[in-house]
């Protein structure tokens, strides 16, 4: 008689997540910003024991020019294990890659071969407008009712922005997520606190107001989004809403505490209208309501108005830009991504009131131009962008590219991508592995990483 069993990179709980085998391959999305070539998903080998590590080993091609593909992720994780939507018997098998700018979501096989992925379906931008009121999908995360994928505009590409399903197994689109939406309009990301039964989303702008750049006039009327909101998962209507304050500009990335049982998360605010400053935030319960709280405030650095791209010589000064943030799985460390000034710096969030600064490095940036053990040129561009954690929390990964038409914003020069790995101390701080120096083919450039078994931005758990 056959047996059934969950898939092995399932796991009921982060303390059990955390002794999983190291990874061995990294799956990242590149972008041709030219719209010329198709958009690709590289493969890189991770395993510092092979021959070919830290190289790009393998990619698939997408099927159609200027997808700009940007966040992703895979069709099942351990939310899978959850009693309360239990689909144990799932793989962990297929990757969801949206295209942000086409509004194209792309199913690709990681199995047989992790080196060799194929397309085995493609939801095209028509079939998702018509099955759920949305365009422009942005973040996809496997969770306890399917695959949910957050949306930032509806079919005339205005508000509002959103989340749907789509089926883990079919790949079908289901239909939109919101019973109730409230106040809500403007989409970014979506992620859960399964033991709260809570959606947290965030927001950044319609498509009108970033698919050619940043607008300053909207910028600087405080018109990006500068909330988040809070709803009940299994209702799927909205609860609460939080505002910032309309002077902290762009609420990106949801990071909420991976035990089950904690009631927080972070999340970060990109730019201040005020200063400059880039910031991060917790959200709370307090009492029978959430609260947030700002923790960390991240300057803007003087600088050289010579030095600068036009959209900063005025300031005199360049803006730390955090466009994104992880969390270690152990809820120990957080990773904040400063895109402007070129560093990645972690913080120790154990007691998550009081943030602790426990390392720093420098590499990239508008003016610094850091560089790195294993490059040869010795003035790198772009800065730390998309960052992912390891589920053991020893290796941090990262690339240098945030959106086309905003890369040539801050670095008018282009990018040259990258993508680097550094290596953590238990205790804190961390240093780049000098082996791992990925100067990315020319012609595209690297975004998000995901790592083969799930990594700390994959998964979510219903056991502590």
């Amino acid at each position: 008689m056959a047996t059934w069993t969950p898939d092995p990179t399932f796991y009921p709980s982060p303390r059990m997540a955390m002794k999983a085998p190291p990874e061995k391959h990294a799956y990242v999305a590149a972008f041709d910003p030219a719209r010329h070539k198709p958009d690709t998903i590289a493969v890189v080998d991770v395993d510092p024991g092979s021959s070919t590590y830290s190289r790009v080993v393998g990619s698939v091609e997408m099927s159609n020019v200027g997808d700009e593909l940007h966040h992703f992720g895979w069709n099942a994780c351990s939310s899978c294990l959850c009693p309360n939507a239990p689909h144990p018997h799932v793989e962990r098998r297929y990757l969801v890659v949206p295209g942000l700018r086409s509004s194209r979501i792309y199913i690709i096989d990681t199995k047989p071969d992790p080196r060799n992925p194929k397309i085995v379906k493609v939801l095209e931008p028509k079939e998702i407008a018509e099955k759920t009121g949305y365009t422009r999908p942005h973040t996809t995360h496997c969770g306890p009712g399917g695959i949910y994928v957050s949306a930032l505009g509806n079919p005339d590409g205005k508000a509002p922005g959103g989340i749907f399903l789509i089926d883990h197994e079919s790949f079908e689109p289901l239909g939109r997520w919101e019973v109730d939406r409230g106040p809500q309009r403007l989409g970014y990301d979506g992620w859960w606190h399964l033991g709260y039964d809570t959606m947290v989303t965030s927001e950044w702008g319609t498509p009108d107001t970033f698919e050619n750049g940043l607008v300053p006039e909207v910028l600087l009327g405080s018109g990006y989004g500068h909330r988040l909101h809070f709803w009940d998962f299994t209702r799927r209507t909205h609860m609460q809403e939080i505002d910032l304050g309309a002077e902290y500009q762009l609420i990106f990335e949801l990071r909420p505490a991976h035990d089950p049982t904690k009631a927080y998360g972070f999340v970060n605010s990109v730019i201040s209208l005020k200063d400059l400053s880039s910031s991060i935030w917790m959200w709370h319960r307090d009492g029978d309501k959430w609260a947030v709280k700002r923790i960390i405030d991240i300057p803007a650095e003087p600088a050289d108005p010579d030095l600068l791209p036009p959209v900063l010589k005025g300031f005199k000064a360049v803006p730390p830009l955090v466009t994104d943030i992880n969390l270690s799985m152990d809820d120990r460390f957080l990773y904040v991504a400063c895109w402007g000034t070129g560093d990645m710096q972690q913080y120790d969030v154990s007691d998550p009131f009081e943030p602790k600064l426990t390392g720093k490095v420098r590499i990239g940036g508008i003016v610094s131009r850091a560089t790195h053990a294993g490059a040869k040129n010795g003035a790198l561009n772009g800065g730390p962008q998309m960052v992912e954690v390891s589920r053991d929390g020893r290796r941090v990964y990262f690339t240098n590219s945030l959106y086309g038409a905003v890369d040539s914003q801050f670095y008018p020069d282009g990018i040259d991508g990258w993508m680097v790995k550094l290596d953590v101390k238990p205790q804190g701080g961390v240093a780049f592995d000098p082996k791992f120096f990925i100067q990315w083919p020319m012609g595209h450039r690297p975004h998000q990483v995901r790592l083969d078994g799930g990594d700390c931005s994959s998964d979510s758990y219903c056991y502590p």
